[in-house]
């Protein structure tokens, strides 16, 4: 009996190899044998099937029972030979009646023999041998037994087909086939899976069954034959040194089997690795053990030699080949602070104590001489890293805007094809709008472009909408404002502008952008921002609008109400001058001084004619002066000067005598901006300026101004409004985009004043980042401009999500979680989509716990922006957890009130640490909180249940006696864990 109880169970036996556990090297089935599906499986997956007779001998004793004989690898049986074994041990006799004996080939199919079966020292490497489509048992037939005996008796096979994808047509077809084959040979067809390419028949006795090569042809069958999963290649499987090598299954076919068994068409496999590998079929070369330490795979490493073609296309007999590990990322070489190049990862070899065969020292080389997939424009990328790092590896995009790649580092200015040796690890530059000139991130520009920016816009009113998600309220805010405010505000955001401008560092392109904000703000502030009226009446006439500009500036609001346009036009006007002043003074200051003419042409495209009538003057040119004067005013002087230059020319005027410049002036006085611009070229703003100042009346409402310049644009009369930094020629490297693919933001705040569809498409390209900045990744300063434009009516939006996510990003690549929140609340509520809002919080308090945890500013911001406190609970107790402070983590998840989650981590890995370390008061705690909420807890009873008993009935013990104080504390307390365990196990 003692020798009994120490052997093992038929599972502990069966699932166990030379001391390694493998749960899914072994299943035992019941006596009526596996079923169809079980045996299905069984083909995918490689487990051993030979039985050691040292294995043998421990199981048996002595005694000698003749189990079947099976070495070959890719062959199983079911009940696998340790199983037989131990039922043979504890049932004599039973391998004469082995139920459901079943024999398959890994990618070949397998045969069940029904009923009992004696497989008492069969040879089944002999008997039973699958090929391409067919069984054959007996193949000898002077070792057939009789009918019913052996293996020659009734039994159910599946063979795998190896064949394309079927229609529903062909899979009629292909069944009517199969059936007629059967029938043919004497069997009995049961059915055939299109899915798994299974064809199951019933044959009542053995020799040969399978398609012939007729009906192989007439079923259009591929050539390639069964090909074993890969990836279940290896798993459990010990061989014998002394196992007789066996024939590759595969056959000459290699270069085209794999690809067929995947779908794929093996001629063009077979084109592509003759472009990739032209040298494949020479003779190769090794080179001595690369000693460890190298980084650089380009001298250091070379790859591991293929197999020539001469040596795949003959039947080489040769024990299988085992799988290759994929060489890991060993060495990372991380981007340092001084430095502009970007991290790389290099690829080293991991076994360096065994000895590593390569091809030539000169690394893997490409014939660039012919156009290539690889070596084409597409990509400089000529070496796929997956040829290195093995198929586990792949390229593409980490956590903020990291790039894991293999190609040309962004930026390079080396242009030649390059071995890809190197793993790039680069990261996308969202937080460039905070970089000084020497790309270094300035605290003060992230304090003023986000900061200041989101601080000024939650000092301004907000309505509250509260929003439910599952038990919880969620306070989603909108911002509310008038075009009465509205000037204010913008002068408060001109402030924050003005301010980065006064940081030192900035590059020139920086400072066009932030120039371009300023006069941004301010046109918002000039089309959508409305006077408060006084009720008293102050008549502005139509031709001073220099008048008007000083009554503005003098914060005068006692005026007509029917003057408000002309207002608006001539706060649009002293804009206009301001945009374009810098661009006049650069061309003034570019011209000689004899070229007076010429610069006063150029005051005028910027409508500084005080300038121009004192230069005028001062050259003696008195009737020039005084025209100049007279400019843009009265349509009576227009039509005057338009009619003498008619004049000039019906009498033959020769005007080669007259200076070139003083005719342009004369066109542009008279209205004709056309003419006066013939052979130069001019920014749009100049020439919205010229249509403005020259040509249409001067009492011409901005709207009237806005649609003729669009109307010119149209019809490729007007330059086009390129955004500032191509206009002011910064765009950079970075923006390759032609003009004409879209416009500057000001441009579209003047068709959003004049239009009033709105329509998204509009819209849509107006709150593109490109519209405004050369950055396409940089939301903060739009994000603003699209929420007070939409809070005092201009539009009405719900779907620009672009740029809040975007303005989330940028945030979080800074670390500023609890701004991001704050975005996100004002993101607009949708019907269709209820808790978008509250899935993007809870994403970033679990991606960005650690941040905004180790902030008490932040967490207590977020606080108070309503965010419901168990979500932050959560986030921190799936961070402690994560990182092995489980008493934390348990806090967090009581806090949290998941009560499932904090009884499984009290009961698993607080509890018993407590209780021995005497910290009973901290366990009635833990487990009180919890008890109240015990219906929400499965197997309460077996938890912290036992430890609410243990207490309560200790109390009532000592209360009672006093003496029971040293009982428990002797054996009470130290068996208590130990049968807590008990249960807990025998609940299992």
């Amino acid at each position: 009996m003692a020798s009994t109880s120490l052997l093992p169970s038929p599972d502990e036996i069966c699932h166990t190899r030379h001391g390694v556990s493998s749960a899914s090297s072994c299943v035992v089935y019941s006596d009526v044998g596996p079923s169809d599906s079980d045996v299905s499986i069984k083909l995918k997956k490689r487990r051993i099937s030979y039985c050691p007779s040292s294995l043998s001998n421990w199981l048996l004793g002595e005694r000698e029972i003749p189990l079947p004989t099976l070495k070959f690898s890719d062959y199983f049986i079911e009940p696998c030979l340790e199983e037989l074994a131990t039922w043979e041990f504890g049932d004599p006799g039973y391998l004469s009646r082995v139920q459901n004996f079943t024999v398959g080939r890994f990618g070949y199919g397998f045969v069940k023999f029904l009923g009992e079966t004696d497989v008492r020292g069969l040879d089944l490497n002999e008997l039973v041998k699958f090929g391409r489509h067919e069984l054959v048992v007996y193949g000898d037939e002077s070792l057939k037994p009789s009918v019913g005996q052996g293996l020659n008796k009734a039994a159910e096979v599946t063979l795998v087909l190896q064949i394309g994808s079927l229609d529903e047509g062909q899979l009629d077809d292909m069944v009517t086939r199969l059936r007629r084959s059967t029938e043919r040979q004497g069997a009995s067809f049961i059915s055939f899976n299109s899915t798994k390419c299974e064809w199951k028949f019933l044959v009542q006795h053995f020799s040969r069954f399978g398609l012939s090569e007729d009906d192989e042809e007439d079923i259009t069958m591929d050539d390639a034959p069964a090909v074993q999963d890969p990836t279940m290649e290896n798993v459990g499987e010990v061989s014998d040194v002394d196992e007789e090598p066996r024939v590759n299954p595969i056959g000459p076919d290699l270069s085209h089997s794999l690809p067929a068994h995947l779908g794929l068409d093996p001629a063009k496999m077979n084109e592509m690795r003759m472009l990739m590998f032209p040298n494949d079929e020479e003779e190769l070369e090794y080179v001595n053990e690369i000693p460890p330490g190298k980084s650089s795979l380009s001298k250091d490493y070379a790859r591991s030699s293929f197999q020539s073609s001469t040596q795949r296309m003959t039947h080489k007999v040769s024990p299988p080949v085992a799988r290759r590990t994929p060489l890991p990322l060993l060495e990372y070489k991380p981007r340092t602070a001084d430095s502009s190049s970007a991290g790389a990862i290099f690829l080293t070899q991991q076994n360096k104590d065994m000895p590593l065969k390569a091809t030539r020292v000169d690394g893997f080389k490409l014939d660039t001489t012919r156009e290539t997939p690889l070596t084409g424009h597409y990509s400089r990328n000529i070496v796929d890293a997956g040829l290195f790092m093995g198929r586990s590896f792949r390229v593409g995009w980490g956590p903020n805007g990291v790039l894991v790649h293999s190609g040309t580092p962004v930026g390079s200015k080396d242009s030649r094809r390059v071995l890809s040796s190197a793993i790039h690890i680069e990261k996308v530059a969202i937080d460039k709008a905070v970089r000084d000139e020497s790309n270094k991130v300035r605290k003060e520009l992230v304090e003023l472009a986000f900061d200041s920016t989101l601080n000024l816009h939650e000092t301004l009113n907000h309505k509250t909408k509260e929003v439910e998600v599952g038990s919880f309220k969620l306070k989603l805010q909108n911002l509310v404002c008038d075009r009465l405010t509205l000037s204010g505000v913008c002068r408060n955001y001109i402030d924050i502008v003005e301010r980065q401008l006064e940081v030192s560092g900035l590059s020139s392109s920086a400072k066009v952008i932030l120039m371009h904000q300023v006069m941004v703000w301010e046109l918002i502030k000039v089309l959508f921002s409305e006077r408060e009226n006084s009720g008293q009446s102050k008549s502005v006439g139509a031709d001073n609008e220099e008048d008007v500009m000083e009554d503005i500036k003098d914060g005068s609001p006692e005026v007509d109400p029917e003057a408000l346009p002309l207002i608006r036009r001539a706060e649009f006007s002293y804009w206009l001058q301001e945009c374009v002043c810098h661009r006049v003074q650069a061309e003034i200051s570019s011209i000689s001084e004899s070229s007076y003419l010429e610069h006063l042409f150029l005051l005028l495209t910027g409508r500084q004619l005080d300038a121009a009538v004192e230069l005028a003057a001062s050259k003696g040119d008195v009737r020039l002066a005084c025209l100049i004067s007279q400019a843009g005013g009265s349509l009576v002087n227009r039509s005057d000067i338009s009619r003498q230059l008619d004049l000039w020319r019906t009498n033959g005027l020769d005007f080669s005598f007259i200076e070139k410049d003083r005719v342009r002036i004369l066109e542009l006085l008279a209205g004709n901006i056309g003419g006066a611009l013939r052979d130069i070229g001019i920014d749009w703003k100049r020439f919205l300026g010229l249509l403005m100042w020259y040509q249409l009346p001067p009492d011409s409402s901005l709207p009237i101004i806005f649609q003729t310049y669009k109307q010119l644009l149209n019809n490729g009369r007007a330059p086009y409004p390129v955004p500032v930094y191509i206009d002011e020629g910064v765009a950079g490297e970075s923006v390759t985009q032609t003009k004409e693919e879209r416009f500057d933001f000001s441009y579209y705040l003047m068709l959003l004043h004049c239009n009033q569809d709105n329509e998204f498409g509009l819209l849509k390209r107006m709150f593109s980042t490109l519209s405004s900045t050369n950055d396409p990744l940089d939301y903060h300063m739009i994000w603003h401009q699209r929420a007070l434009l939409q809070a005092v009516g201009a539009f009405s939006v719900n779907d620009l999500y672009v740029l809040d996510m975007g303005l989330v990003s940028q945030l979080l690549s800074l670390g500023q979680c609890h701004w991001a929140i704050y975005v996100v609340l004002h993101m607009p509520y949708q019907e269709d989509y209820p808790y978008l809002q509250a899935t993007v919080i809870r994403e970033i308090l679990f991606q960005y716990c650690e941040t905004w945890s180790s902030e008490k500013s932040q967490e207590q911001f977020i606080e108070k922006l309503g965010v419901p406190l168990a979500w932050l609970h959560e986030a921190k107790a799936v961070y402690f957890n994560y990182h092995g402070d489980i008493l934390k983590s348990l806090e967090h998840f009581l806090q949290c009130s998941n009560w499932p989650k904090a009884h499984s981590i009290f009961v698993t890995s607080v509890a018993h640490s407590l209780f021995l370390s005497a910290k009973h008061s901290e366990i009635w705690r833990l487990a009180s909180l919890m008890e109240e909420h015990k219906s929400e807890i499965e197997n309460w009873d077996l938890g912290a249940g036992i430890y609410i008993s243990f207490y309560s009935i200790k109390s009532a013990l000592l209360e009672d006696d006093d003496s029971m104080n040293g009982l428990w504390n002797s054996y009470g307390e130290q068996n208590f864990l130990g049968r807590h365990i008990t249960m807990l196990r025998t609940e299992c």
